[in-house]
């Protein structure tokens, strides 16, 4: 996996620190909507360890509504560009368009994190097959704005592990190798609570399926829901669900506050068997 940061996949848990560029995120309500406030979140989150940044400037929460691609590329390219220029780790976007990942690509990303795993746009997989760049292929059940009306399963870890052979299948057709694929079951894309909970039980069911796994739990909903707090007091939940993610075997973890993420997981890691520990 050709993620040039200075650990191999799999040698220990990486940290991607999200970039919103938006004015509606859930998280943090548009407060790097402004590039140069993006571009110093960026530098500090690095600063802070972040091995990967991922970039977004389309919101993905639930109810929100499509941006068009020039919108996109409008607010990333100059972040993208500074970014690029001023740290030394990979530069991912989050996009669901083809046009948004190739622009994004020349300007200096190198990876691309797909929310729709190639479905709302399946020419994303041509743009990464030609750029042999690293591909997240993350599950979701329906859309952005639909995604949380009632959504269910017989076996949600059954119907991700099934989503993500035929996501997988569709990637190879358009020439995307297995090397370059990395999958996100979607926590919170799609599903309550309780689903949510199965994912994480499910985590050695996606394991055994040969890749890398990504995981985005950071302040989500079901933390608020379970600790009955607002999305600007989730860090203690948000880092028991990554110490336990990285626990499992998850390989990245998207998440919003780097620096104490970082910390936790080295200590799980450590623990574990997969971070070096210091005598």
């Amino acid at each position: 996996m050709k993620l040039h940061t200075d650990s191999p996949l799999g040698e220990r848990t990486l940290i991607m620190g999200i970039v919103n560029i938006t004015p509606d995120s859930f998280s943090d309500a548009g407060q790097y909507f402004d590039p140069e406030d993006a571009i110093r979140h960026g530098i500090q989150l690095a600063e802070d360890g972040a091995d990967i940044l991922d970039l977004g400037a389309e919101s993905t929460r639930p109810g929100s509504e499509p941006v068009s691609a020039r919108e996109e590329i409008r607010r990333l390219a100059p972040v993208v560009e500074a970014l690029h220029d001023q740290v030394e780790i990979p530069i991912s976007i989050d996009t669901a368009k083809a046009s948004v990942a190739e622009k994004m690509l020349h300007l200096g990303a190198s990876m691309i994190n797909d929310i729709s795993g190639l479905q709302f746009d399946a020419e994303i997989g041509d743009i990464a097959a030609e750029w042999d760049c690293p591909l997240v292929l993350m599950h979701i059940q329906g859309t952005p704005r639909t995604m949380q009306e009632n959504p269910e399963y017989t076996d949600v870890v059954e119907a991700i592990r099934k989503y993500f052979q035929e996501r997988v299948e569709f990637a190879h057709s358009r020439g995307v190798r297995d090397e370059q694929l990395i999958l996100d079951p979607g926590i919170g894309f799609g599903k309550t609570v309780a689903h949510n909970y199965e994912i994480f039980r499910g985590i050695p069911c996606f394991k055994q399926l040969g890749y890398p796994l990504l995981f985005g739990a950071s302040r989500k909903s079901f933390i608020g829901k379970t600790l009955d707090l607002p999305v600007d007091d989730r860090l203690e939940g948000s880092l028991a669900a990554a110490v336990i993610a990285a626990w499992q075997g998850v390989d990245i973890l998207r998440v919003h506050d780097v620096k104490e993420t970082k910390r936790a997981v080295m200590l799980a890691d450590a623990i574990r068997g997969r971070e070096q520990v210091v005598e």
